[in-house]
């Protein structure tokens, strides 16, 4: 019996018992894990619509498990540590986070642009930053098109005046929820997902220097200087479908409504109407209950604000892109010494993180 023959059976079986979703979740996770990659990717082609048939019937929660609060607690943990010092572009401890980051890509089967994720750019001040730039492969056959950015800053205050600014929201928090989302999307990719659009990861340096690493990822993208590793083809400005900026999202301190800290903020513009109602619509199909905004506190100038000016996305969007921003708001601990690890709610944060892979896959 060949692996596909096999893994067919297991499946004609499954579909007789009530199609339970748990059952299908642990048989694939057991076919997959009990066979060589090769073996498994073999069945993967010899399978194709089949395959995907028990993707589908298994449903995509069955990765709620690998985002918990204790993976993201750790990574924050070390993105907060004394070693990363705060994090400032061009220091020791950033370079430390870099690799960080470049190992966390590789873990999670994320293909860098070339030899290496880092790509170096000189800021104005003539320190050098870095971005971590990788791609997720759409896991077709054929290489699809357009592409998503996914994307987060990194840097953070660094030292000042002998005090380290810990950066957990700001945004170690972000970093988190992006390596857990690509954790997740990997995972349904590894199980046989295939998706109608490729993703680039993207940790950003520079925020805290005019947002320059934002630009030179544009300057990156434009300038063609990225090829699909997957597919060899160059990736250009008009492959680019929807910049997605993921910046403090770990805190519980700045509600939508008084006493409800399990919430998410959500930044679009006029354009974005079926991203919004998809963020609705898994919210609640997922029973994830976060309570959802739209906008900045009610506010039209501070929506402007945090979505035109201040944040990364605001680059995208001034040369035409799509963008979406995800934030928890800003709190009293932001760009403080005390924005640390223990202020986040992980329990909180992890949810956004289910909400933010759902909703992904809905885009994609």
């Amino acid at each position: 019996m060949t692996n596909f023959e096999g893994y067919k059976y297991t499946t004609e079986i499954l579909e007789t018992a009530n199609n339970s979703s748990i059952i299908f979740a642990i048989v694939l996770a057991a076919f997959f894990s009990a066979v060589s990659a090769d073996a498994s990717a073999r069945a993967l082609q010899e399978g194709g619509d089949d395959v995907q048939k028990v993707i589908r019937m298994v449903g995509s929660e069955i990765t709620h498990n690998i985002v918990t609060e204790n993976t993201l607690g750790r990574q924050i943990e070390f993105l907060t540590d004394t070693l990363c010092e705060g994090r400032a572009t061009g220091s020791r401890g950033a370079v430390e986070t870099a690799f960080w980051i470049e190992r966390q890509f590789a873990g999670l089967g994320i293909l860098p642009f070339g030899e290496s994720y880092s790509r170096s750019f000189m800021a104005h001040d003539g320190r050098i930053g870095r971005n971590l730039i990788g791609l997720l492969p759409s896991g077709g056959k054929k290489s699809a098109k357009p592409y998503i950015i996914i994307a987060a800053h990194y840097d953070g205050l660094g030292i000042l005046d002998g005090a380290m600014y810990p950066g957990a929201d700001s945004n170690a928090s972000g970093v988190a929820a992006m390596l857990g989302s690509a954790s997740m999307i990997g995972a349904m990719m590894r199980y046989g997902k295939v998706y109608g659009k490729n993703i680039i990861f993207v940790a950003l340096d520079g925020k805290h220097l005019n947002m320059r690493g934002a630009q030179e990822l544009w300057n990156t993208v434009s300038g063609g200087s990225l090829k699909d590793p997957a597919s060899g083809t160059t990736i250009t400005a008009d492959d680019i479908m929807l910049m997605v900026n993921l910046d403090q999202i770990g805190s519980s301190m700045a509600p939508l409504h008084e006493g409800n800290g399990e919430y998410l903020i959500m930044l679009s513009d006029a354009r974005s109407d079926f991203y919004r109602s998809s963020l609705t619509s898994m919210n609640s199909k997922y029973k994830i209950g976060l309570d959802l905004g739209f906008d900045y506190y009610g506010s039209r100038d501070f929506t402007r604000l945090f979505y035109s000016v201040v944040s990364e996305q605001k680059v995208f969007i001034e040369h035409g892109k799509p963008a979406v921003m995800f934030t928890s708001g800003i709190t009293m601990n932001n760009n403080k010494t005390r924005d640390t690890a223990s202020t986040l709610d992980l329990g909180v944060l992890k949810k956004r993180v289910w909400l933010l892979f759902h909703w992904l896959e809905r885009v994609i």
